[in-house]
Parts: structure tokens; sequence; C-alpha cells
């Protein structure tokens, strides 16, 4: 009987630290940039850390995520469409693919998010607004929705361009959605007319709950933070974007509680300043709630506090022009903040701030980081720098401490023009990255790439 014990307890043991070695959703496992992974390489060789494979992807921004020791990626050719693909984590190999019709191309073509594996299956959001739930065994779709068009959306077509396009106009720059499993609901928003945030049941597709249409278009994507011992779903909202819906009235954005199970708006704070917000919100710890921007536009901090009539209230407790992210969430290690403050006018690099708005130190251009992605990770944090080079960084509020660095990724590939290209540079090399197992994925506008980081 003590050996079946002993045997069950091995056993729990390998599958809770199998779980724990996923990337299996944006952002990681707790959807905060962290990971659990330990015995991570404080130092590389000259010619910088092992690759230990590279397989050719189509342009684009989408990161992929990892499990059970497979990858899924989902990919795009912008004249045919998307394709969920699954990749073996130790080889490269593809496994499989399933691909749609879904044509069209944004400003900043390509593929622009990042699917979720939960069970069974692996949930996906295309440029185009399609939802797929497809078995991870069968390669099959159970399964599929379109969260722009089910919801009054116009359809998307080519050479979108800035002006004003009216209520239901197609984002400038596509759906840009990760999609979130919460029990047994997939969340992700809509924003188009008839909807905000929309509940989907994860093994049907059965439309759970959806919100009032929340404001301006969002490229950010659902998160959750805990306030009083609660998760609370937040949604984080556009300002308008003075150029891109010049002939729209220019209202401020918006940071939405929602109740999970339901869909009831919570609490709102209604004065967020960022005109086109890509990344989510993050718990902050204590009821705060964190948000970062691009465009100049910083970041905020607000509380969230319960009322004696049972509602809640949000409060802003500081905003800053000098700390912000234009396409990802801060990372929060022992009581500061960490993020890349690379946008169209300024170039303050990878920095640090205090939980108190307090900026303690900017690399400016010396490193120069520009939109890129990171993973803390065993109390150092990993960073692609927007460009072509990957840093092992200690993190540390006395100033910054890079330990390795490399050059990776390559340039160019974009297909970018005119403005595109003018505020984005030729590289742009902006998609979250994955890490499980030692192995980090990062990638470019050609190439996906698996890296030897850990013992």
């Amino acid at each position: 009987m003590k050996s079946k014990v002993r045997l069950a307890a091995v056993v729990l043991m390998v599958v809770t630290c199998s779980s724990l070695a996923d990337w299996p959703q944006y952002l990681g496992p707790n959807r905060n940039s962290t990971s659990d992974q330990k015995g991570l390489l404080r130092s590389w060789p000259e010619n910088g850390p092992e690759v230990l494979w590279t397989v050719t992807v189509g342009r684009g921004y989408g990161g992929p995520v990892i499990k059970d020791g497979k990858v899924y990626l989902l990919d795009r050719d912008d004249e045919v469409g998307d394709n969920l693909r699954c990749l073996d984590l130790s080889s490269g190999k593809e496994l499989w693919n399933f691909a749609y019709d879904a044509p069209g191309r944004a400003m900043f073509p390509g593929s622009r998010s990042v699917p979720i594996v939960e069970g069974n299956n692996v949930y996906s959001c295309g440029h185009n607004g399609d939802v797929y739930c497809i078995n991870i065994d069968t390669h099959k779709p159970v399964w599929n929705k379109n969260v722009w068009t089910d919801f009054g959306g116009k359809p998307g077509g080519s050479g979108r361009s800035f002006g004003s396009r009216g209520p239901g106009g197609f984002p400038i720059w596509a759906i840009t959605q990760c999609p979130l499993v919460y029990g047994d609901w997939l969340i992700l928003a809509s924003q188009a007319p008839e909807a905000g945030v929309v509940a989907y049941e994860k093994l049907t597709g059965n439309v759970k709950w959806k919100t009032p249409n929340l404001g301006n278009e969002s490229y950010a994507s659902p998160s959750v933070v805990k306030i009083d011992g609660k998760d609370h779903v937040v949604m984080v909202i556009s300002s308008t974007n003075p150029i891109g819906n010049r002939g729209l009235p220019q209202t401020l954005g918006n940071i939405v509680g929602i109740e999970p199970f339901t869909g009831k708006i919570l609490w709102e704070y209604k004065q967020w300043k960022c005109h086109i917000s890509v990344p989510s919100a993050v718990d902050a710890g204590d009821n705060k709630v964190f948000v970062v921007g691009g465009y100049e536009l910083g970041a905020t901090m607000i509380k969230v506090e319960k009322k004696a009539d049972g509602s809640y209230g949000a409060t802003e407790l500081f905003t800053t022009e000098e700390f912000g992210d234009q396409t990802k969430p801060a990372i929060l290690h022992n009581g500061y903040f960490y993020a890349q403050f690379g946008t169209n006018s300024r170039h303050d690099g990878l920095s640090c701030m205090s939980m108190d708005g307090k900026i303690m130190w900017k690399t400016e251009r010396s490193p120069d980081f520009n939109k890129g992605s990171m993973i803390l990770a065993d109390g150092l944090i990993l960073a692609t720098d927007g460009g072509k080079s990957l840093y092992l960084v200690e993190p540390d509020p006395s100033g910054f401490k890079s330990l390795a660095s490399a050059e990776l990724l390559g340039e160019a590939g974009t297909d970018s023009e005119g403005i595109a290209r003018r505020v984005g540079g030729s590289t742009q090399n902006w998609a979250p990255l994955a890490l499980s197992n030692g192995k980090l994925l990062i990638r470019d506008q050609s190439q996906l790439k698996c890296v030897k980081v850990a013992q």
C-alpha cells in the first residue's frame, strides 16, 4: 500500500512539473510574462546560446505557445488566410496544421495573435476575427465563430487606411486578440457595434454573455486581476485615435472590470489616454491595476475598492508619461516594473519604475530596446530588443545589468511600406516569446527559432 502511495505521489509530481513547464497561452501560465523555469544559464558562449532548430514562418507578429512538448503557432499568409501549425518542441518538425481562408491585409501585415491550449483543444483568433476551437487529437475544428462580423462589424478588405471609417469599420490594424480561458468560458474582445467583451462556452462556441460595446477599438487582450480576493476580467479600451479616426468624436479610453461568469461590468476608469492600446492590464497586487501604453502616453495605476453599497469604484493613483510599453504589459518583479518604452518619438529603452511611479533608470539607446518581448524566469529577464538581439538581464532597481546578449534574429521581411515602415522601421521583431523546458522560442519576420537557455 505504501508503495502505491509513493507511486501516486511521484506521478503527481511529474504531472505537476510538466504542467508548470508549459507555456500554454499569451504571456505564459499565469498570463503575466513569468515562468517557473529554473536553472537558467547565467552566461552564454561567445557566439550566443545554442540554437536547437529553426523553421520558416510567414511574416507577422503572432507568437507561439507550448503544451506537452508541442508548439502551436497561428501563422498567416495575407493572400490566403490563417494557418494553425503544430510543431514538435524537440525538433521543430511540423506534426500537423489546420488552415482556413481569411484573406486580407492591414497596415503592418501578417499574423498578430497568440493561441491558447486547454484540455484537448487549441483556441485561436485570427486576423479577420475568426475564432476556432481545434481538437489537438483529430486536428479538426470543434466549432468556429467570428468575433467581429457576428456582432455587426463590417468585414475587412485590403489596403485599409487612416481616416473616419464610422461605426463597425474594420480596425486599422485588424483583429488582435489572444483568447483567455476562464473556467468553462473562452473570453475575448469583439468591440464590434453589438458587443464589447464576449464569452463563448469553450466546448460548444455558444455565446454565454457579452457586454455592450465599450468604446473605441482596442488591440489589447483580456487579463485577470484579483480584487478583494475575487477574479475580475479586465479589458483596456483605447482613447480615440486622432489620426486613424479623425472624423469620429475624440473620447478618452476605458479600463473595465468585468465579472467573469456573467459579464456584468463591475467598475470602469474612463480617463485612459492611450489611443492605440495593445498591452493587457497587469495585476499589481493590493487591488491595484497597472496599464501601460505607447505613443508617448505612458502608464496609469488605478486602485479598485468596494463601496458600502457593494459596488466598486476605480481611483487613479498616478499617471506618468515617463514609463510605458507600446506592445506588451510591464513585468512586475520584487516591487518594480520593467518595460520597453520605445515609441514613435522617444527611445527610453528598457526602463525600471517603482510601484509609486518613480523612474529608477532607463537604458535609452544604450542599448536600445524598442517593442521587444520579455519573460521573467529564475530571477532573470530574457528579452528581445525589437531588433536582432536577445538579452539576458538581471532585474535590479539600482541599474541596468546585462549578463549576456547575442544577435539571433534577422532584419527586414515585413513588407511594410509608407507610414508603417517609417514609424516601425525595417526589422519589427515584436512577437511574444514562449519558454518551456529550458527552450526559448523567438521569431523574426521569416523564422521561428528554438534557443537553449537553461541547463
